[in-house]
């Protein structure tokens, strides 16, 4: 960023917050804007540039919010910013296992920048994937908000890790690996 404070950071900070306002991460009672904002925390330490760190921001609401669509992020946000987000959105109505497959597919045509934006999306979910399993009692608690439950998870997590870490720089390549790693540590035990 060539600035400290950036005004289109700011803006999509507070289109972010209100976007997600009442939404929760899966299975806890953790506020769901947390995650976006972790997404972009990791991009600006990246030394992304403003509008990656704004797509961070704003990546899920098009998927996950209503009043969003691709056309609200570019009148918003321009389309650089929107043509990030609609990078990572998924198509709503297919089945896990076709979105999931989609996702990792897209990866081989994403621009660099989408792919890291993607690559800290992912990392953040599976870090506080097992954040949350090694902080429960009961591990199966936390599995049972996956449809697909650990093994297929993981399998379809374990796609995509292998796409993007062809894809980004070899540190974001190593934290996603990492990652992964702990992640299948933890869904054996």
């Amino acid at each position: 960023m060539d600035h400290l404070f950036d005004p289109g950071v700011e803006g999509a900070l507070r289109a972010a917050l209100d976007a997600h306002d009442a939404q929760t991460r899966k299975g806890s009672a953790i506020p769901y804007i947390s995650h976006p904002m972790h997404v972009a925390m990791m991009l600006s330490r990246l030394g992304c540039d403003a509008a990656m760190v704004q797509a961070g921001l704003l990546h899920d609401v098009v998927e996950d919010c209503e009043d969003w669509t691709a056309e609200r992020v570019s009148q918003e946000f321009g389309e650089d910013v929107a043509e990030l987000v609609d990078a990572l959105t998924e198509t709503t109505g297919d089945s896990w296992e076709v979105r999931k497959q989609a996702a990792v597919d897209r990866v081989a045509t994403m621009s660099p920048r989408a792919a890291t934006l993607k690559a800290c999306d992912k990392l953040h979910n599976l870090s506080t994937l097992a954040i949350a399993l090694e902080e429960s009692p009961d591990p199966e608690a936390v599995w049972s908000h996956f449809s697909r439950g650990p093994q297929s998870t993981i399998e379809k997590s374990q796609g995509l890790v292998d796409a993007l870490r062809e894809r980004v720089v070899p540190e974001l390549a190593l934290e996603l690996t990492q990652a992964l790693r702990r992640l299948e540590e933890l869904a054996i035990q």
